[in-house]
């Protein structure tokens, strides 16, 4: 029978690589992309003028690499993992050691139910400073009872041999020694291997960064619940956030393509609008509670749209059940009356 691999695959560089070199020793190899709502491709979020690199989804990656792709939605089951990690954060909101077990868990019970033998991660020693020290990849494999299991095949001989080694499955030879954050060894292997496309390095996760972080606490303080749904993640990667109200956060597009993103939730959140100026769109995140909120909300929609600079402008709220509420004699606010505290 032959022997059958699954690869943890994120769509970049070192997992590509992973698959490639197993598949090119004559192992059978699919790949598992596991969507938690934090990586690329997970989610769809707005395209900026100044991100110039297209944003190529893992499976555009497997597709290039000959990789047989399983696309698995974990959103709702990673909320344990993010809101309470055993092993704790990285330098922001990012439980990477428990992320990666988490996902190793769940790729075990996959390569069960579909008879796979064995599990390969594009991980490096080093390349991380959280989950990938060399003393952690053994923890991260025993809290997914996968010890022996699973391989890593650019890092494979600066670890102990695993159970497709000792069975004879692979060779020790064929695989690498990379270490360390450098990313020439990876790109050189790549060459020799034919691979063209791959994305540039970038940290991946979106809990990673300090923004992101930043949000997603607001949010769980401003609702005195930890938790977060789908549209909450795709409004964190779009717009300004200014909170102005315990009651409500403020989402203004800052162009055109985050304008056409934002539209897209209208139907479960109020949106603000200055009626006689061209402007972004706001949508509000909280509730609105009166006359007062609602200039507010509109004064500093103003201040960010064609009519900042006139006395007064007019506008409109559109709430969530559709019906509207026109405002005249709206000041914009001033830049000054922003308070840096304001923003998230």
């Amino acid at each position: 029978m032959a022997i059958k691999a699954v690869s943890l695959f994120s769509g970049g560089l070192d997992s590509i690589l992973a698959a490639k070199i197993i598949q090119n020793l004559g192992i059978e190899v699919e790949a598992i992309f596991f969507k938690i709502g934090f990586h690329n491709g997970d989610l769809e979020y707005p395209q900026r003028k100044r991100d110039q690199q297209v944003r190529y989804t893992p499976r555009y990656y497997a597709e290039c690499s000959g990789v047989k792709l399983h696309e698995i939605d974990l959103f709702e089951d990673f909320k344990e993992v993010l809101i309470n990690p055993k092993r704790g954060y990285g330098g922001n909101l990012n439980p990477c050691i428990d992320c990666k077990a988490f996902m190793m868990s769940r790729a075990k019970k996959w390569m069960a139910e579909n008879d796979f033998d064995f599990m390969i991660s594009g991980e490096v020693i080093g390349q991380r400073p959280m989950s990938q020290r060399k003393e952690v990849l053994p923890l991260v494999a025993k809290d997914a009872g996968i010890t022996g299991l699973i391989v890593r095949p650019l890092s494979a001989k600066l670890l102990p041999a695993t159970i497709p080694e000792e069975s004879g499955w692979i060779k020790r030879e064929d695989l690498y020694d990379f270490n360390g954050r450098g990313r020439k060894p990876q790109m050189a292997l790549a060459a020799e291997l034919g691979i063209t496309e791959y994305p540039q390095p970038a940290g991946g996760c979106l809990l990673t960064e300090p923004d992101i972080s930043r949000k997603m606490q607001d949010l769980w303080q401003s609702r005195g619940d930890k938790d977060y749904s789908k549209a909450d993640v795709m409004l964190m990667n779009a717009g300004r956030h200014i909170r102005p109200s315990p009651d409500f956060k403020l989402i203004i597009a800052r162009e055109n393509s985050e304008t056409q993103f934002l539209k897209r939730f209208r139907e479960s959140h109020a949106s603000a609008v200055i009626a006689n100026h061209s402007g972004p769109i706001t949508i509000v995140d909280g509730q609105i509670k009166s006359e007062a909120d609602a200039r507010l909300i509109l004064a500093i929609t103003a201040r960010f749209g064609k009519g900042r600079d006139c006395e007064q402008v007019n506008g409109k709220i559109t709430f969530a059940d559709g019906s509207e509420q026109d405002y005249a004699d709206i000041a914009p606010i001033a830049d000054s009356e922003i308070k840096q505290e304001w923003y998230v």
